[in-house]
Formats: structure tokens, C-alpha cells, sequence
């Protein structure tokens, strides 16, 4: 798993409840630009399919469970997000899926760039042939 890189964000709270804090340049590897987040799919539905030429992206399943499945081109990976505390960054040309969505996942990612459609290699042949180029 060396392409795989997790984060573990520190869980802060009282017997009110928790909270975790997530700092751009802080506990995160790049300033955010933008932040969205996925729910409300089916668990038979699969999401993604594509890589980013210089996007970088941290997930963090902050309610729920997926899993989500990463490739460099040589090796696949596969991780069930779970935890609201855990987070993966997924980093540039590396082709992301998810799949096995809980009926209350909850899928919040970061992104260090504004969405640009150039960026997104939507074509798994294509994304082969730049990533071992």
C-alpha cells in the first residue's frame, strides 16, 4: 500500500459528543479549495471511475461506510472507510472508484483545486497509457 496514504484526524470532545477539526495546510496536505460531499447512493451503485491529472483529494467518510478502491496503474487497493476520524488522501493520477455505499454514508471530500473538467481522466485505457508513459 505505498501509494495509499492515510490520515488520522484527532477526535476532540466531552460526554456532549465529538468533534474533529480539519485545517487547510494544518492536518491536511494542501490548501482547500473546494469541499463536497456524497450521499444518498445506493449501495449497488458505484461512483467515480476516474483520475485527476493534479487534483489531489482527501475523503473522509464522516457518517456510514463505502469502500473505495484505488489504483496507480500497477497496483489496486482496496479500503473501507469507516471512520469520521480516518481520512485517505487520494493524490494525482491514481484511479478512484467507490463502491458499498451504506444507506448512510455520508462521503466528505476536500480538494485542492477548484473543479476543472480538463483535469479528470474519465477513460480507464487512457489513464493506463499516461500513467505508464
Amino acid at each position: 500500500m505505498t501509494f495509499v496514504k492515510m490520515f488520522d484526524f484527532r477526535r476532540l470532545g466531552d460526554d456532549r459528543g465529538s468533534l474533529v477539526a480539519i485545517e487547510a495546510n494544518n492536518n491536511t496536505p494542501f490548501p482547500i479549495q473546494r469541499v463536497y460531499y456524497i450521499y444518498g447512493s445506493e449501495s449497488n451503485v458505484a461512483r467515480g471511475f476516474h483520475a485527476h491529472k493534479v487534483l489531489q483529494q482527501l475523503a473522509v467518510c464522516v457518517a456510514g461506510k463505502c469502500t473505495m478502491l484505488l489504483n496507480d496503474g500497477n497496483t489496486k487497493v482496496e479500503v473501507v472507510m469507516n471512520s469520521p476520524t480516518k481520512g485517505i488522501l487520494i493524490e494525482p493520477m491514481v484511479w478512484h472508484e467507490m463502491h458499498n455505499f451504506s444507506p448512510d454514508c455520508v462521503l466528505l471530500v476536500l480538494a485542492s483545486e477548484h473543479y476543472d473538467e480538463s483535469d479528470y481522466i474519465r477513460d480507464y485505457e487512457e489513464f493506463l497509457k499516461q500513467v505508464n508513459q
